[in-house]
């Protein structure tokens, strides 16, 4: 999973925050399963569960790659962060190009699911080139 498994042993539970994100997306993308709320409106309610599935799903890849409570992935984490910050590089761009296709096309997704894929995209495009620029110029080796 990109190179960055530095700890061993069991580490803290990840499969639990990795079940209900994917309830969360799944009910955001497929079920639409959702209720007012104080703003009013289902569809802001379902983007909402939406963003927290995918901060839910977040913590549990943390958790299972790190294998420690947190939410930044620290350089001195990563076993080998060029080659990892090198294949993140290449996900953040598979992830702005998803996210044009579907602006162009939303197929059965909500609207603003492009906008959230380009804003991930584009912070895993920071964070890489921002290790990549650690390893490498900005080095003090």
């Amino acid at each position: 999973m990109l190179g960055l498994v530095v700890s061993e042993g069991e580490g803290p539970d990840w499969r639990t925050y990795f079940s209900l994100g994917s309830i969360l997306i799944l009910n955001t993308i497929f079920l639409k399963i959702s209720f007012q709320g104080p703003w009013e409106s289902h569809s802001f309610t379902l983007g909402v569960s939406g963003l927290v599935g995918l901060t839910l799903i977040y913590v549990s890849w943390y958790r299972f790659i790190f294998k420690r409570r947190g939410l930044v992935p620290w350089l001195d984490l990563w076993q080998n962060p060029k080659s990892a910050a090198q294949k993140e590089l290449f996900a953040s761009f598979i992830f702005v190009l998803l996210a044009y296709v579907l602006g162009i096309d939303r197929l059965f997704f909500p609207e603003p699911t492009s906008l959230i894929l380009s804003l991930i995209g584009l912070l895993m495009m920071i964070q890489s080139l921002y290790v990549l620029l650690s390893v490498s110029v900005l080095s003090d080796n």
